[in-house]
């Protein structure tokens, strides 16, 4: 159970409720090219509207320099939020200033209004108190929902509640529910995929998994730094000379743990990173000295197909390979594809890539969990204190 008070715990009626959320989406062309976070927040501000509360969304939106740019402009969010809930959502181009506060004083109950993008302010990062305490000053109440972000101890994420009675948002606390409840009690057996470029980003949360997990899959670029502690060669593909060493810890702890632990058996391989190049697949020991590895063969996926479709638990967190060109895009919808095939299987997919890679593959909607927070789900997954959840008050 979620130990933190979260918005529903809160008399909101008639209250100025500053709310965190995370629509730091993608734009293209000064339009948002995925409105998933968007949605996302919605559940929380229908809440909060339909109990009279005078709702003040902030948010970030990319990485400015604590000054304002055009570019990380939240009113293009704002449109679509605005069609998405059906009613009105006032911007303003300012965040603290007389703007703000002018306009959240001719606020009334039921009214939503979105200051401009926080980053905008040096203040935030920094977690500068008497920037909290300005933002404080424009509400009554503080809730977070902005799980994507409550790694970060930032003003808006952390430093709020320190001059404000603070709440958990229906998302966030669906979030982490969720991811702990997977820990818990997973209903067996309990298969994790882990992809993506790096071995050194997940280190904690395989630990922290390979205590719960009956099958481990690893495939995408960090694969490689595990097949080097193996004593196997690849070629040019990517490894992390310095977590050598470390993952030789980790495969000996896969074995004390009893951990069926899946490698690539075979690579799509290429000189270069291209949508044109030439390829080719071999075995996982045959790579040529002058290619990489940017997707698992055939035969690997068939291998992981064949442990996912007899999983009661999924986790699945990275691709298999570079999946944005289609030379390399295989292995991860195969993959993809296995998972969403599993209706009788709990999947819970965590964020960034394999969120993308579920939308390119028309898969969004075939699974039964898909967290909004990259970084902040493997934090939590590995056990890491998360600033935002913590600042939050205790049930």
């Amino acid at each position: 159970m979620f130990s933190k008070k979260t918005v529903k715990d809160a008399n909101v009626r008639g209250k100025r409720v500053l709310v965190r959320v995370d629509l730091n989406v993608p734009l293209n062309e000064g339009a948002v090219a995925d409105d998933t976070r968007v949605r996302a927040a919605l559940p929380t501000l229908r809440h909060l509207v339909d109990h009279g509360a005078r709702v003040i969304i902030m948010s970030h939106l990319g990485r400015p320099k604590g000054e304002p740019d055009p570019q990380y402009s939240l009113r293009p969010v704002r449109r679509v939020l605005q069609r998405l809930l059906g009613r009105n959502v006032v911007f303003v181009d300012d965040i603290v200033g007389r703007e703000a506060r002018d306009a959240v004083d001719r606020m009334v109950d039921g009214e939503i209004l979105m200051l401009e993008n926080v980053r905008f302010h040096p203040g935030e990062k920094a977690n500068d108190p008497a920037f909290a305490a300005e933002l404080a000053s424009l509400g009554d109440l503080y809730v977070n929902d902005a799980f994507g972000a409550a790694h970060r101890a930032h003003a808006s994420t952390a430093g709020l509640a320190d001059h404000l009675p603070a709440y958990a948002g229906l998302l966030l606390a669906r979030e982490v529910e969720t991811l702990m409840d997977m820990l818990a009690d997973a209903e067996r057996p309990f298969v994790a995929i882990l992809g993506g470029s790096k071995v050194s980003d997940k280190f904690g949360m395989i630990d922290r998994l390979l205590d719960v997990v009956d099958t481990l899959i690893i495939g995408g670029g960090m694969c490689f730094t595990l097949l080097v502690a193996k004593g196997i060669g690849v070629g040019r593909s990517l490894v992390e000379e310095e977590w050598i060493e470390s993952a030789k810890t980790m495969l000996e702890r896969v074995a004390v743990n009893g951990v069926d632990l899946l490698l690539p058996v075979d690579f799509v391989v290429a000189a270069d990173i291209a949508d044109d190049v030439d390829t080719a697949i071999v075995g996982r020991e045959e790579i040529p000295a002058d290619m990489m590895g940017l997707d698992i063969g055939p035969t690997s996926v068939e291998l992981f197909k064949e442990a996912i479709s007899s999983a009661r638990t999924i986790f699945w967190n990275g691709p298999m390979g570079v999946f944005e060109l289609k030379p390399f895009e295989a292995g991860t919808r195969e993959v993809a594809a296995a998972v969403a095939r599993n209706n009788r299987a709990v999947s819970v997919v965590g964020g960034g890539d394999s969120v993308a890679a579920l939308k390119k593959f028309g898969l969004e909607g075939r699974v039964t969990f898909v967290s909004t927070g990259g970084g902040a789900s493997m934090k939590l997954l590995e056990g890491s204190s998360l600033p935002g959840i913590d600042a939050l008050q205790d049930r």
